[in-house]
């Protein structure tokens, strides 16, 4: 069997570089992170209506998002909730910061 020229390595599909969107898994070659995409995901959406959201993505690199999510599951569950309990931490400061009219 031979490979063709459009053929797509799976793997080469999610980057993660230290110093790009702070190392976490972004769709290669784009600024999309993984998460982003779950969190559509989570809320109903469809891998087509995600691709629509951001028309630059091809449905494979949609897919391939949710791949990588589901092989890393736990540790992309957990970091989510780390990062939604800073938000809301930083939010409950700033709302703090505000009735004391600082």
């Amino acid at each position: 069997m031979s490979v063709t020229a459009t053929e797509v390595e799976i793997g080469s599909m999610i980057s993660r570089t230290p110093g790009i969107k702070r190392g976490t898994p972004h769709i290669a070659g784009t600024g999309v992170t993984v998460r982003t995409i779950v969190r559509w995901y989570k809320l109903g959406m469809s891998v087509e209506e995600i691709a629509a959201e951001y028309p630059h993505l091809s449905l494979a690199q949609v897919y391939g998002a949710l791949a990588y999510y589901h092989a890393n599951r736990d540790d992309m569950d957990a970091h989510m909730a780390a990062e939604e309990t800073e938000s809301e931490r930083i939010e409950q400061e700033h709302l703090r910061l505000q009735r004391s009219g600082t």
